[in-house]
């Protein structure tokens, strides 16, 4: 089975910056594309903020654009998400993804407030 985990979350004033970084079971992360998506609190659906394929091109939310920056070390079998003048409006639960079946990690809280 596989599992993935984020780490990384927590509470950051505006303008700060956070990394989230997730480790998956095996070589899940090495061998398939990663994204991570966040949930705000009450939203219904998850949005996608940032992908990176096979060939580590990448793709990013335009809320994100510019701000965050998704990497992925194969070495370490870990992928990154570099968060950086982040806003009250990236406070959410955020996920790594796999498309891969999917396979979803459990979340983690990142909270931007003064």
């Amino acid at each position: 089975q596989v599992h993935l985990v984020e780490s990384g979350g927590g509470f950051v004033q505006p303008g700060g910056s956070l990394t989230l970084s997730c480790t998956g079971s095996g070589s899940v992360l090495r061998d398939n594309p990663v994204g991570w998506f966040r949930q705000r609190s009450g939203g219904i659906q998850r949005e996608l903020v940032a992908f990176i394929n096979l060939g580590d091109a990448t793709n990013y939310s335009n809320s994100v654009k510019g701000r965050f920056t998704i990497s992925r070390d194969n070495a370490e079998n870990m992928v990154y998400l570099q968060m950086t003048s982040l806003k009250p409006e990236d406070t959410a639960v955020y996920y790594c993804y796999v498309p891969l079946s999917p396979y979803w990690g459990q979340g983690i809280q990142v909270n931007v407030s003064s």
